[in-house]
């Protein structure tokens, strides 16, 4: 490995593990790893002590600007100083403007708002506005005044549930506004949004919304188009999240067709026109993680090409992710800059030595082949342990998927983005009657996409779920596969020792996951029991609404339990999501008619998990899963452990 490269990988871990680390031990680790690697650099480079000293010094920098670069805290006027000291306080004003366009979602909007100020106090700053009712849409750039109270966001009630208090933290924002009514202002000059605006009503007018939000969702991401949720799901059911996500595809495909245009143009207008298309697709996109990773590496590798020379991809990649860090710490917590920075990595070191593999092993007829499965290949081999990671499910016909689709994803993103140019250049009139010319084809081949996209996304056993494991399980075990792969660490006999530790790694999941147990969670006025049996699971739910499904759902999923053996919904109220209910079991005990689910003596019950209403005392139930036994009363679903005779 060239020293540069190798200096660039040791400040990006710096940078990235500082801004990671949460405590003294882990931070000693950190520590300890940076100086012993810096050591072997040095004495393999043979490097003098100004060298030396130099490099320590670089490292040091990188380590201190993630360590607190990444631990983001309010501004001295931002709202959350204008909090009420009291749950009595009176009803707050707040004035400010919409940063995106907020649809109604079941009834409410939900979205973030530029403040102003909160009861004529100056707060400039970011919140989270909950609006409810909400019936109309409220386009960026909307200035509103709204009346409610500020909140600080909720923590997660459990570790695998979604909190909203680290997702707006990541944003810059750091309070909610629970508004019951609304006052319009005026609407200001927001022109990015009223281009993005643009480009999805006209491609929502000619090939319809659906088939209109998925090509705006592959010019502008996912990120910045209201797209169906279902829709969603089955892409990344299918392992083709990165299709709605902007990213280096999308780029890589505009690049490529702006410089095949201007392939005979001078070099300076060449060079202009993509710098100008990296632009309009940063504006579109936004400035995320993967964007900005994206138009990096895009403008390096340009620069480079155009002055004759050859680059590295991996030290291009390097650097622009040292440069990101460097920049904005945080953005290593980004899971859109993981995918991103771990995708791009598989391609480029990766990728090559696969393709050449299997070119040496298949025959000439299907050496063209070779290229097309080591892409996606490539790609899924590094991001695998962040989905175990982050989501504990895999998409186990991701390279089916990718393969079938990769040359639908190129023709549709290629036809999005000149439909998008069409429709910002020409006037309102003219730009519709362009797109209608091409609308047939472009919307034949988007049904097609999402005709193949929705089967997959239903094939038996889609997605292996695994449940979500500790970080040092796929630490562990990530180490050892890459043992085997990589040719030093195999001369090194490495994995004699790494294998055996990822199997027992394995082997803990595995055991974590089929031990019995009953976890209870709390939030939000609703309470949710979940009991495990030998990889089983059954879930009680004191609501019906369709929060407490989905929490059951992530829950389930994060556990490694995509279905329950039984649900029982204790709601008084009749629940009116039932096929929410049903997707995740068959077997639902619901109130009924305003009648209890269970009557005193009634057991709803699977092998190993019972849940019995109790004959003497009709105000607790009787739990059990595996040998562990709760009495759990009725209010609140309190668990009380060893309270009650041995169920039959």
């Amino acid at each position: 490995m060239p020293p540069s490269i190798a200096v660039a990988a040791l400040l990006l871990f710096s940078l990235g593990a500082a801004a990671l680390v949460d405590d003294p031990l882990h931070g000693t680790v950190l520590l300890a790893f940076v100086l012993a690697a810096s050591i072997l650099l040095v004495r393999h480079q043979r490097w003098t002590a100004r060298q030396a000293l130099l490099l320590l010094l670089l490292v040091m920098i990188c380590g201190l600007r993630g360590g607190f670069g990444a631990r983001l805290s309010p501004g001295p006027l931002d709202p959350v100083h204008q909090l009420p000291r009291s749950a009595s306080a009176p009803v707050q004003v707040l004035q400010g403007q919409w940063i995106r366009d907020t649809p109604p979602i079941e009834g409410r909007c939900r979205g973030l708002v530029r403040v102003r100020t909160v009861d004529r106090v100056p707060a400039p700053g970011l919140s989270e506005v909950l609006l409810t009712p909400c019936s109309q849409t409220w386009p960026a750039g909307t200035m509103v005044r709204l009346h409610g109270l500020l909140r600080r966001p909720a923590a997660a009630a459990h570790p695998l549930l979604s909190s909203p208090a680290q997702r707006l933290a990541r944003l810059g924002c750091w309070t909610q506004f629970k508004a019951t009514a609304v006052e319009r202002l005026g609407q200001g000059w927001v022109p990015l949004a009223d281009a993005r605006r643009r480009i999805q009503h006209q491609l929502s007018r000619a090939l319809g919304s659906d088939h209109g939000a998925l090509l705006a969702a592959l010019v502008m991401g996912g990120s910045q188009v209201a797209l169906p949720e279902e829709l969603r799901q089955a892409f990344r059911v299918a392992g083709l999240s990165h299709a709605l996500a902007a990213s280096g595809f999308h780029l890589s495909v505009l690049l490529g067709s702006v410089l095949l245009l201007a392939r005979r143009w001078p070099r300076g207008w060449r060079v202009l026109a993509a710098g100008g298309a990296m632009a309009l697709f940063l504006a579109l996109a936004g400035a995320q993680a993967s964007v900005v990773r994206a138009v990096l590496m895009g403008a390096a590798a340009l620069l480079i090409r155009e002055a004759g020379s050859r680059a590295r991809p991996l030290g291009v990649l390097l650097v622009a992710l040292v440069l990101m860090l460097g920049w904005h710490p945080a953005w290593v917590r980004d899971l859109g800059f993981q995918f991103s920075a771990a995708a791009t990595a598989g391609l480029v070191v990766t990728a090559p030595a696969l393709e050449a593999r299997l070119q040496a092993w298949w025959p000439t007829w299907a050496q063209g082949l070779a290229a097309s499965l080591a892409i996606p290949l490539a790609a899924m081999a590094w991001t695998l342990p962040l989905q175990w990671l982050h989501f504990g499910a895999m998409p186990l016909y991701a390279l089916v998927a990718n393969l079938l689709t990769s040359p639908l994803l190129m023709a549709l993103t290629l036809l999005a983005m000149g439909m998008a140019v069409v429709t910002l250049l020409l006037p309102q009139g003219l730009a519709a009657l362009v797109l209608s010319l091409v609308a047939l084809p472009v919307k034949f081949l988007a049904a097609l996409l999402q005709w193949i996209v929705m089967a997959i996304s239903h094939w038996p056993s889609a997605q292996l779920f695994t449940g979500r494991p500790s970080g040092w399980i796929v630490v562990v075990v990530t180490l050892a596969v890459l043992s085997c792969w990589a040719r030093p660490m195999r001369r090194l006999r490495i994995p004699l020792l790494l294998v055996p530790l990822g199997v027992v790694a394995v082997g803990a999941h595995a055991a974590q996951r089929m031990a019995d147990g009953v976890m209870r969670v709390e939030q939000w006025g609703r309470q949710w029991v979940l009991m495990r049996h030998r990889g089983r699971a059954a879930f009680i739910s004191s609501s019906g609404d369709g929060l407490s499904c989905r929490v059951a759902r992530q829950l389930g999923h994060g556990l490694g339990q995509p279905r329950f053996d039984w649900v029982a919904v204790l709601d008084p109220v009749a629940t009116d999501q039932h096929s929410c209910w049903r997707k995740l079991t068959t077997t639902v005990v619901a109130n009924q008619l305003g009648q209890d689910p269970l009557q005193p003596g009634q057991r709803l019950t699977s092998p190993g998990l019972e849940l019995m209403l109790s004959r003497t005392d009709g105000r607790r139930f009787l739990v059990r899963a595996g040998r562990e036994r709760f009495s759990m009363r009725r209010a609140g679903l309190q668990l009380e452990p060893g309270r009650h005779r041995r169920l039959k």
